[in-house]
């Protein structure tokens, strides 16, 4: 199956993201991809709270969310948005980083909020504590499609390697994790991880990704990693985005994960311990 993975440079305004996501959407369905799929926090890359709360929307309002609904339903695609911003109700305030899969019809098909928050100091000057304003997730999704059963996750998930081995165990054969990474953590273990976390589960990993110096008119200006990734079952790079936006097709087939599986069946082979 012809996919594609959307590698974007978004900033704090959502309208402007809006164009340059349904623009590269719009390209990768005309290359022939069937499934398209968008980095985290998709509509805003924004390090201030304050602003967020002014840009951001609620899940039914958001116009993000309504226009890349019509636009799959427009191309007759599969879409992944790898996650929004998105307002919730909770009483603290905190949004949601949800990822949603939209189906050819336009109509939500899966939604998943990102389980654990990047709360870490990268160096001494370069600290995020995303739980400050983001709730986490309780709940692992997988998601059934006429291609293959996929797993849902979001960027510094692909860090607990055993959220990816129960979706598998699950039956997911596709794992996605879209991200927005941090440059420096990104050069040290951006690919090794999703490569890891490919071998490990005889699946493909998908991982749609923010690139560049990301534009804000307020706060202080982010920088991420790039160089989405797409991986095979067997754990060889199929595409790598660099570090400009753009838009990287390359092709599925299940028949790669059947056979990975069977040449390595360690999904078969867990076994109960005892200790340390």
């Amino acid at each position: 199956m012809k996919t594609a993975l959307v590698q974007l440079c978004s900033g704090d305004d959502p309208a402007v993201n809006l164009v340059a996501t349904q623009g590269f959407v719009a390209e990768a369905a005309a290359l022939g991809a069937r499934f398209v799929l968008t980095p985290e926090v998709t509509n805003c890359v924004s390090l201030s709270q304050t602003h967020q709360r002014g840009v951001l929307c609620h899940e039914a309002d958001d116009p993000t969310l309504a226009a890349l609904c019509a636009q799959a339903k427009d191309l007759n695609i599969w879409l992944l948005i790898g996650s929004l911003g998105l307002k919730t109700n909770d009483a603290d305030g905190r949004f949601a980083n949800r990822s949603f899969l939209i189906d050819p019809k336009g109509k939500i098909h899966a939604r998943y909020d990102k389980i654990h928050m990047f709360d870490v100091q990268v160096t001494p000057t370069e600290t995020f504590r995303e739980s400050a304003g983001y709730r986490p997730g309780t709940r692992a999704v997988t998601v059934d499609t006429p291609f293959g059963k996929i797993g849902l996750t979001i960027c510094y998930d692909m860090r607990f390697a055993h959220l990816y081995q129960t979706l598998a165990l699950a039956g997911a054969s596709i794992l996605t994790a879209p991200a927005a990474f941090s440059p420096v953590t990104g050069a040290a273990h951006w690919e090794s991880l999703l490569r890891a976390r490919a071998i490990e589960n005889g699946a493909y990993v998908l991982a749609p990704a923010q690139c560049g110096i990301h534009a804000t008119t307020t706060g202080k200006p982010r920088k991420t990693h790039g160089h989405s990734l797409a991986v095979s079952p067997w754990g060889e790079v199929l595409v790598d985005g660099g570090e400009t936006p753009g838009v990287h097709i390359f092709d599925m087939d299940d028949k790669e994960v059947t056979a990975a599986r069977q040449k390595i069946p360690s999904l078969t082979h867990i076994r109960p311990f005892e200790g340390p």
